[in-house]
């Protein structure tokens, strides 16, 4: 058997690593995607350009922790989706009356006083050094789960772990956060 010529080194390593995307991420993603945007065909369309955006990087640096990685790429393309769909969308436009715009702009002022800034600020920033004490595969499951809205089996298959493992992360998590938030 001949080698194959170097030229085809790349491609062949494309091939690898978009068939190892393909069968790790393809769930997750399309699932990351189909929440946030109830349309399968536009989950499935940013799911591929986001195994495009991850072979593209990989050939330009090295990606230390590809799960985070990954999402980051995902996060950004759904950002991006949601730009452009607001820049070249016909918004419908209802008639408003000045009262009710009135109306709804001291409903928003009166939910927005500096205290209740000040004490999101406080409490946002409580739960992130929570967060932070836990260790990164408890922090990073907990975070898909409850904030991603991911399924534990997706994440099960995800970090190649049982659900009951994740769910056991998730759980040491949710008691961490418990505890860490009646302390004073």
């Amino acid at each position: 058997m001949t080698p194959e010529p170097a030229s085809h080194t790349p491609v062949v390593a494309e091939q690898t690593l978009r068939e190892r995307l393909d069968s790790r991420y393809r769930g997750p993603l399309m699932s990351f995607f189909g929440r946030r945007l109830r349309d399968r065909e536009q989950a499935r369309d940013l799911t591929q350009e986001a195994f495009f955006r991850i072979i593209r990087a990989s050939g330009s640096q090295t990606i230390e922790h590809s799960d985070a990685f990954v999402f980051q790429v995902a996060a950004n393309l759904l950002r991006d989706h949601a730009r452009r769909q607001a820049r070249g969308s016909d918004g419908v436009a209802l008639p408003c009356s000045a009262a009710s715009i009135d109306e709804l702009l001291q409903a928003v002022a009166e939910e927005r006083t500096p205290e209740r800034e000040l004490l999101g600020c406080d409490t946002l920033a409580h739960v992130l050094r929570s967060l932070d004490e836990l260790g990164e595969r408890t922090r990073d499951i907990f975070v898909l789960f409850r904030l991603e809205n991911m399924k534990q089996r997706d994440i099960a298959n995800l970090y190649g772990i049982s659900v009951s493992t994740v769910e056991k992360h998730v759980m040491r998590a949710t008691l961490h956060l418990a505890l860490r938030h009646s302390r004073p």
